[in-house]
This record gives C-alpha cells, structure tokens and sequence, in this order.
C-alpha cells in the first residue's frame, strides 16, 4: 500500500481531504461516509472545525486530527480507489449486470444490497465498493464453472441420462401391481 506524502483539507467540499501518495498519485477522497458511520468520529461531526486540523501523522501510514481521531492510509487508498472507479466502473457494473441478464432486483438479491444502490452504483452516484466488484466477479466464475458442467455433462452423455426413481417415487401403488384374481 502506498504512503501519505501530505494532506490537505478540500475546501470545496465537505469532509473531503486531498492526498499526495509516495507512488507520485493524488487523489480527493470523500471520508463523510467513514464520519457518519463510526462514533470514533463523532467529535469531528460535531465540531467540523476539528476536521480542518487534519495532518499527516508519522510515517504517512494514517491522517491524524487528534491523539485520539485518524484515519488510516489503507482505508484511505481503498477509499481514493473506489471513488475513482478503479475497482469498477458505474458502466463495467451495469454491463456486468446486462451481461447477466439480471434486473436490478435480482442483482441486488444476487449481491445481498438494496435495489436503489445498485441503480446508484449503475448510474455513478455513489462509488462501488470493492467488496462489491470483487462480488461480481465471484458471481461471473461460479456462473462460468456451471457452465463448463454443463458442457462436461452433455458431452458425456450425461444429459441424455434418465434419472432414477428415488424408492417409493414415480412408481405405481404395490396395489395397483398385483394382479386382480
């Protein structure tokens, strides 16, 4: 994971930091979302002047607004990368889900999320997680390996087969076989 080389605070977005990675990269990253959900952070919600005094802290490994309040560089770059669409695009996730031939509510059964994130996600307003990209991609092999088993079955005769009766299925009552006298 690449290190923080310097920060500063957006001032033309809210709860948004502008970062310098060692790699030679830069990125606006949103945190609002981390801010709002985590009451580690309850103290920069309530004093969003607190959020401005955002430093780098030691190493570059985290961002640091108090002894007790950071942020750590893995959770932003995952955050720098999501936001930028490098994990998946708003257009690879729709395609993925044409591809698939899913509704939006059966994508979002398929990925265990609601409906309106993934017409969010489809439509660029919100970044897709990479829980989410890597989801897809799980769902695209399990949908190529029955595929191939598929394939292996009817190539081996297989699909021709006939299935057996379980005992006591499909067949007639012992009542009706034996012969009337």
């Amino acid at each position: 994971m690449p290190r923080i080389v310097a920060v500063k605070v957006d001032g033309r977005k809210p709860w948004t930091l502008r970062l310098e990675w060692n790699n030679g990269e830069s990125s606006r990253v949103d945190v609002s979302g981390h801010i709002g959900a985590y009451k580690l952070y309850q103290p920069l919600r309530q004093a969003p002047e607190l959020f401005k005094s955002a430093r780098l802290g030691d190493l570059g490994t985290d961002i640091v607004w108090s002894d007790e309040i950071d942020m750590s560089a893995d959770t932003l770059w995952r955050l720098a990368q999501e936001q930028a669409g490098a994990t998946m695009s708003a257009g690879e996730f729709k395609s993925w889900r044409e591809r698939r031939a899913y509704t939006l509510d059966t994508a979002a059964r398929a990925l265990g999320i609601g409906r309106r994130m993934v017409a969010y996600y489809e439509q660029g307003e919100k970044p897709i997680p990479r829980v989410v990209a890597l989801a897809t991609r799980a769902l695209d092999a399990d949908g190529q390996r029955l595929s191939r088993q598929k394939v292996e079955v009817s190539a081996g005769g297989g699909a021709h087969a006939k299935p057996r009766a379980k005992p006591g299925k499909g067949r007639a009552p012992k009542a009706a076989m034996r012969k009337k006298a």
